[in-house]
Order: structure tokens, then C-alpha cells, then sequence
């Protein structure tokens, strides 16, 4: 009979309901062994409601009491560092949902800290567990494109009401909904940057190979709460390559979410755009390529990454085979881009 790893969650709100714990309850090697979530009410409702035998408002309680082989960090984004550290330290393998941390500091001393224990920590940047995305960091790799020159990564999500500090409208059925505390509070890492381009960042940084941040100068355009609806950001990175990011909140609700990224190489360039499901490859000696994909590829992934994460709980994949290409990257961009817009002149990473 095969092991099924035990794995806990802290933060269980709505993306953990409607995400990670009915993932890992379908899984055959995977149980939810205890959760953590702040009121004793709504604590109650998710036990009653997933069948799970542990629940405590207290992180830190809850590691001490049940023994776990992961955990899951999905509580609001300023706390996603101090509970990484918090599992990490108790010896488990943690998944810290996007931002990672909301400091390049905190970001680095959670890698840092994983590395040191031989522990596993994924971020779950929603594309980079595509297919295509393996593909096109594949091409890069392989020097199909030359040294990376220039940068365009921009995208934009149907979230309007989301950070502007509305009820989703489309969690109006779900178990718990997503709280504007987390995504439309200032003071709390609330804002477009934080809650999406992580996800286009994470991608950017795994598909280009982590290509290293220097200099960003940011301004925004803010949502009624306001948080950024809106981002602009010129970046420099340590190699001289230039670059521009671009954040949306508004796309009309129904539309798919966009993400387009542009490399421009000394041999030629990479179009990755998941909105239009689409890979090419195209270089200066007029040679190229191209990668078929299928119908709703370009949907974001939440299933693999909690699989992936059950197979390193289960020491089927070693810490390294799941390094989350981008889990300081991003953060290094989003710090400097939210101090940019604080500042209004240039900053450095």
C-alpha cells in the first residue's frame, strides 16, 4: 500500500476550498491532515464541510500537534513569508501561494532557509506548470534566440471588482469568497501587482532562466480602494537588456485572462500569448518554430503544482527538481516597482 503524505494548510480561505484541498482529497497518496484559518466559525463550517479531523486558528499550534510532510501556505500575502518560515522550521515542505513574501528580503530568506533545511518550496505561478511553458524556456536555453536584449511582458485579468474592493462576482456560489483585507487593502499588499503580475513575472523569470533584475521605475493607476488597478514599469536588467511591464485589473468579466510575453534576443525572438494560445519562435536567418497548442491551454493550472508538491511530500521528486524559478525574481520586480511608484524615480533591486 503506498504512503499517502499528510499535509496541512494554513490559510484555508477560498482558494484553498475551492482549490487545494479538493485536489489533494481526490488524490489516491494524499490526505489534508489538519488546517489553520482565523474564525472559530468558519473554521468549524470548512471541518464540517471537507471531513477534516484537525483545525486550529493557530499556526503554530497546529504544527506542533499534527505531523505533517507539507504544508500549504494560502493566507493573506504579508504573512506568507512568517508562515513559510513557521512549516519550514518544523520540518515540512512548504507551497507558499504567489507573492511568495511582499519584501525581495523575506522572499530570499524563505529560499535561503528551505536550501539550508534540504526542504522543498514551490510557488504555484499559475502557467509555469503548462507544457508550453517548459517549451519555450527549452528554446531559450538552447541559445534559439541569442542573449536576451529586450522585454515585453504585459498582462491583464477580467478582476475589477476584485481590487476595488467588491465581492468577486464570481464567487457568489463558493464556500468562502476571496476577502477585500487581502486584495483591495493598502497597507496590506493589496493591489494588482501583488495579487497577478506575480503570476506573469514568475512566468517571465522561468522562461527567460531567471534573467536578473536591476533597476525598475514604475507608475500606477489606482482602483476605488486604492490599490493599483493600473501598472506601467520600465526595467533594467543586469546584463543591460531592457524591458517594459504592464498590469491591468479591468478586462471585461468573461473574457480570458491575458498574458503576453515579447523576448527580443540577438538571433531572434520568443512570442509566448495565452490569451491566443500561442508559441513561435523567429529568428533573423529566417529559420523559426512553432508549438501547436490546444484549446484551453492557456487556462492557469492549479491541479499540477498541488501534485507536484504531493510527489516531493512523497520523496518522489527531490527539493531541487522543484525550485520555483521566480519565487525571488518576481518579488525583486514587484518590490522595486511598488517603492517606484512610492517614490517616483527609479529604484533599485
Amino acid at each position: 500500500m503506498t504512503a499517502q503524505a499528510r499535509i496541512g494548510i494554513i490559510g484555508a480561505g477560498w482558494w484553498a476550498a475551492l482549490n487545494h484541498i479538493p485536489v489533494i482529497q481526490a488524490h489516491p497518496d494524499a490526505t489534508i491532515a489538519a488546517v489553520s484559518r482565523l474564525g472559530e466559525a468558519d473554521l468549524q463550517t470548512l471541518l464540517a464541510t471537507f471531513a477534516i479531523a484537525y483545525g486550529s486558528e493557530y499556526p503554530a499550534r497546529m504544527l506542533a500537534e499534527v505531523k505533517l510532510d507539507g504544508v500549504i501556505v494560502a493566507s493573506p500575502h504579508t504573512r506568507h513569508a512568517e508562515h513559510a518560515m513557521l512549516a519550514l522550521a518544523a520540518g515540512c515542505h512548504v507551497l507558499v501561494e504567489k507573492p511568495a513574501a511582499t519584501t525581495a528580503a523575506d522572499a530570499r530568506k524563505v529560499q535561503a532557509e528551505a536550501a539550508r533545511r534540504k526542504l522543498g518550496f514551490m510557488v504555484p505561478h499559475a502557467w509555469n506548470y503548462k507544457p508550453f511553458a517548459a517549451t519555450a524556456r527549452a528554446w531559450v536555453q538552447d541559445g534559439r534566440i541569442g542573449e536576451i536584449r529586450h522585454v515585453v511582458c504585459q498582462m491583464a485579468s477580467p478582476l475589477n471588482d476584485l481590487f476595488a474592493g467588491e465581492p468577486l462576482a464570481e464567487t457568489a456560489d463558493h464556500l468562502f469568497r476571496p476577502p477585500p483585507s487581502t486584495w483591495a487593502t493598502p497597507k496590506a499588499a493589496g493591489g494588482y501587482g501583488w495579487g497577478q503580475l506575480t503570476h506573469a513575472l514568475g512566468l517571465l523569470a522561468y522562461v527567460s532562466h531567471e534573467l536578473a533584475p536591476q533597476q525598475v521605475y514604475a507608475v500606477a493607476g489606482m482602483s476605488p480602494a486604492n490599490v493599483d488597478y493600473y501598472d506601467a514599469a520600465v526595467l533594467r536588467f543586469a546584463n543591460g537588456a531592457t524591458g517594459v511591464l504592464s498590469g491591468s485589473a479591468t478586462v471585461p468579466k468573461g473574457s480570458p485572462f491575458q498574458l503576453d510575453i515579447r523576448l527580443f534576443g540577438t538571433e531572434g525572438m520568443l512570442l509566448l500569448d495565452v490569451e491566443r494560445e500561442r508559441l513561435a519562435l523567429r529568428r533573423h536567418d529566417g529559420t523559426g518554430d512553432a508549438l501547436d497548442l490546444a484549446a484551453g491551454e492557456g487556462v492557469p493550472e492549479g491541479v499540477n503544482p498541488v501534485h507536484r508538491f504531493i510527489d516531493l511530500c512523497l520523496g518522489r521528486i527531490s527539493p531541487a527538481e522543484v525550485r520555483p524559478w521566480g519565487a525571488v525574481t518576481d518579488i525583486e520586480i514587484l518590490d522595486a516597482m511598488y517603492r517606484s511608484v512610492a517614490s517616483g524615480r527609479a529604484e533599485n533591486v
